[in-house]
């Protein structure tokens, strides 16, 4: 078909299908399904995207293409859906009907045995869940005994009443959590993507959390930042003229700025992949559209109160190193400054000295100028003196004393007039460099 359109931009349909990338696998109950999140740095994506294939090469599935980032398709008795994300992968694996109770014949038992241990990668979260479907609401207590071990657990009704969620996000002996989602007029769309929501509000708030361990170390470490920059502001302070200290406060604040900014390289990247992955928790959360069951903590009232405080820890180390770092600066701009004031005096006091000197050296070269005269003048009267006398032994009427006394007040004034006009052709030479 002719496009009647300009031409498009390079990244237009890769835009467009964004919104529409990683849909909810419709699911409808009795269902189980397993969750599995792995953080895989880029060196293992080769490797993970090899053992995928492995898996769909062995159901006579078509592997995911290279460069892949997302891929769903039935491997046996499940349905299997791995998507990349930034820093994780995820596996869902879904399996219809239900043949035990209390999580003991999961989805993820029914795959190649060791092929998951194989996964590349570090787990982060392995859930599993049960979709169950009741006409009526579900007693929690016996949700609670048959699902959890009678062990506490947080649960709400969903979608507007359409269904109810539980957990106790808890990471029980074989490694995983667990949800259960009843649902009593769930479509399969509705169902899949309640389940989805459920898993990633895991995933997110443990990806949230890699966050904490960073703030913890920190914390300590910030401390005694902390007071060393207050001591050194305080000598700052108290000492005006520094005593000689200026330079071996800079290289103190000069440290204490490289510590900061170390710290900053190392977690600012996980404090802000905390703060958009909360973000995320917050957003799926409210998409699950609570309404509270009697005796039970609400999924987001359960965050409220365990997740949200380990986030504004995090958010709270990662301001005090920009403040820190903020601190640090001003207070070597300070201390610069102070140097500065410091120099600046000692300049002045060294220009005013140099000053003196030239006056004094110029009062010594005016003496030494004037001597200078007088020796020219008196040998130039010997001469004259000399020449008026050659001149009496030739047989001139000449005068010698007569002579020499009218010759001494011209020498002199000539002599004066050269010394004068020589320091005026000195003092033009090195005026016109300056200049320039």
């Amino acid at each position: 078909m002719t496009s009647t359109l300009p031409a498009d931009l390079p990244e237009r349909i890769a835009l467009a299908e964004e919104v529409h990338a990683r849909p909810p696998e419709p699911i409808t109950a009795p269902s189980r399904a397993s969750f599995v999140a792995l953080l895989v740095d880029d060196e293992a994506r080769a490797r993970e995207l090899r053992h995928l294939s492995q898996l769909c090469e062995q159901h006579g599935q078509t592997a995911p293409l290279p460069g892949a980032v997302h891929w769903s398709g039935r491997v046996g008795e499940l349905r299997l859906k791995w998507e990349r994300h930034g820093e994780f992968s995820s596996y869902t694996f879904f399996l219809s009907g239900r043949v035990a109770a209390g999580f003991t014949a999961t989805a993820a038992q029914r795959l190649p045995a060791g092929w998951l241990s194989q996964l590349p990668g570090q787990t982060v979260v392995a859930a599993h869940a049960e979709l169950l479907h009741a006409e009526e609401e579900v007693p929690t207590a016996e949700v609670q005994q048959q699902f959890f071990s009678g062990q506490p657990m947080v649960g709400a009704e969903i979608a507007g009443g359409a269904g109810q969620a539980f957990s106790d996000f808890r990471i029980h002996p074989d490694g995983f959590s667990r949800f259960v989602l009843v649902g009593r007029a769930f479509t399969p769309t509705m169902g899949g993507r309640m389940l989805q929501r459920l898993f990633e509000i895991e995933a997110y708030r443990m990806m949230a959390l890699l966050a904490l361990p960073v703030a913890r170390r920190l914390s300590p470490r910030l401390m005694k930042i902390e007071c060393a920059l207050a001591r050194l502001t305080d000598d700052i302070a108290r000492d005006p003229d520094l005593g000689g200290r200026d330079e071996l406060l800079l290289q103190d604040l000069t440290r204490l700025a490289a510590e900061v900014e170390s710290g900053l390289a190392a977690s600012q990247f996980r404090f802000g992949a905390c703060r958009a992955y909360a973000e995320l928790v917050r957003t799926r959360i409210a998409e699950l559209r609570e309404t509270r069951i009697l005796g039970l903590q609400t999924l987001d009232e359960f965050m409220s109160r365990r997740f949200t405080p380990a986030v504004a820890t995090c958010a709270t180390v990662s301001q005090r190193l920009h403040d820190l770092s903020e601190r640090v600066a001003q207070a070597s701009h300070l201390l610069s400054t102070r140097v500065d004031i410091a120099r600046e005096k000692q300049n002045h006091a060294l220009l005013a000295s140099m000053d003196r000197r030239a006056h004094l050296q110029l009062r010594l070269q005016q003496t030494v100028e004037g001597l200078s005269v007088a020796a020219i003048v008196y040998y130039m009267a010997g001469v004259v003196g000399y020449l008026a006398k050659g001149g009496k032994a030739l047989g001139l009427a000449l005068n010698v004393d007569l002579v020499v006394g009218v010759a001494v007040p011209l020498l002199m004034l000539a002599t004066m007039t050269a010394v004068r006009r020589a320091r005026h052709a000195a003092e033009e030479r090195e005026a016109i460099p300056a200049e320039h």
